[in-house]
Formats: C-alpha cells, structure tokens, sequence
C-alpha cells in the first residue's frame, strides 16, 4: 500500500528496501510509523533469504523526528500509556541496532531528533551533500534519553554533549567528521553509493557478518552492554518528560512559533 508510513520491498538478492513513507510531514515519526518498522522487522524476519537491509525516506527529508502533534496528543494521556509511546519508538530503533543483518542507511534533506538515533542504530551511513542534523529534542523541553546509548556508540560522549546539548542544527561533513556518517556523496550519487555499499555486503559470508555485529555490540557502550533494567530506566525518563511543564512550554512555542519561556516553566 502506497499510503502506508512504512513502505518494504526485498529482491531475489535479499536486500530490503524500508522506506519512511510521511513525506507530507517529512517523515517525522508517529504511533503508526513505529508500528510500521515494528511489522517490517517482523516481515523481514521471517524471510530465509534476507542478507542486508537499506534504510531510505521519501521525499525531501529522511526523517524530521517526533511528529509533534502526535506528541502533544499523547502527553495528556496515562504514565502508563507515555511509557508504551516511548518503549515502541526505542523498540524499533533497538530492533534496528541488533539486527543481525548489516543495515544501511541512506540519508538526505533533514534528518532530526529521533532520526539521528536511527541512523546511529545502523550499520553504514550515506549522507547526501545536501543533508543536515541536529539532536533536537532539548528545544522542546523534551529529552532524547532512548537514543542517548546509539549516539554514544556512533558519535562518543563528547560530542554528545555538545550537540545533544545545543540542539544545533550541522551539515553532512560535520556529521562525517564525528562519525555519525561515514560517507557523503552528492545528492544525485546516493542511490548509487548505497548500492556499491550493498554490493560489497553481499560479497561477505552472512554469518560471519552476523557474528562481527553481535561482537561489536558487546563490546560497545550502547548497544547489547546496556541491560533491559537500564533501558527501563531510559523510557521512563523519556515518557516522564513528554509530560513535565517544560515540555508543555517547548511544545506550545513550536505549536505558536514563539521562543520558549523557560524561566516559567518547571517541571
């Protein structure tokens, strides 16, 4: 269905194609589209076949983060029901980082918040030239606790600390240049680039690529080596400050195009 959040396609190679489907909103996550990756790490599981996932949004933009309307409507609701939004979206980025097939991630236009933990969930990283970052969820009185561990991995702690803190918006060779991609190619040559990276995948022994990401993960900050007790904790603080006064006031100044008033919110 070409109206579905969450568009898959596998080829007689065994390379899936996901594709982000909200181009109108620039593919900014919402409960469906979570539940979209989730059917499509389903679907894909299934199949005997599979050997390399490419990961890709349609339209301008790769991925805007949090639909903030989708947000706002979920904050009002139960603790019970801000930790089931909150444990989905780490859910299925999780799904992504543990996946014991290389991923690949090709990125273009804007790729925010949430989407920036994506792409650190994925393997091999292709920016194009005209791609651009930012961890933005501090701009909304939100935090992006459920991603923190992705970023640490691809980025390190230090430059979390900066761009996680400033919620700065930066370009596809300063993305490079700290490790949240390993590539940047023009916009024209994407697809292409994306397809010699598939290329030498499938060259590779399967389980012996599976192997190499299950030993690196164990080895890293983020991935395997952060317990269920730890990521329980992450969705907690993440579901709590969707619902705090300061959320409340970043949400508001997006929804009013207004600078925040953060001396009159507490949380």
């Amino acid at each position: 269905m070409t109206d579905s959040p969450i568009l898959w396609t596998l080829d007689a190679r065994g390379v899936a194609t996901v594709t982000l489907n909200r181009p109108e909103v620039n593919n900014a996550y919402d409960g469906a589209l979570i539940a979209g990756v989730l059917a499509a790490m389903d679907d894909l599981g299934s199949k005997p076949n599979l050997r390399v996932v490419v990961l890709k949004g349609n339209g301008k933009h790769f991925q805007a983060g949090a639909d903030l309307k989708w947000i706002n409507g979920v904050r009002p609701q139960s603790t019970e029901a801000n930790e089931a939004a909150s444990r989905a979206t780490f859910e299925a980025v999780q799904r992504l980082n543990t996946l014991p097939i290389p991923t690949v991630a090709l990125v273009q236009g804007g790729c925010f918040g949430g989407g920036t933990g994506v792409i650190a969930a994925c393997d091999v990283v292709i920016a194009a030239d005209n791609a651009l970052f930012s961890i933005t969820e501090v701009r909304w009185g939100l935090t992006a606790a459920i991603i923190i561990p992705q970023l640490c991995d691809a980025i390190g702690v230090r430059q979390v600390r900066r761009y996680a803190l400033t919620g700065e918006r930066f370009g596809a060779e300063d993305a490079r240049r700290i490790g949240l991609v390993h590539e940047v190619v023009p916009f024209a040559d994407l697809d292409v680039a994306g397809s010699r990276v598939v290329e030498q995948l499938l060259a590779n022994g399967p389980e012996a690529m599976a192997e190499t990401k299950r030993l690196a993960l164990e080895s890293s900050f983020g991935g395997m080596a952060v317990d269920d007790a730890a990521y329980d904790r992450l969705v907690q603080l993440h579901s709590l400050k969707r619902q705090s006064a300061e959320a409340a006031e970043g949400l508001a100044s997006f929804a009013e195009k207004r600078a925040a008033n953060w001396g009159g919110a507490k949380s």
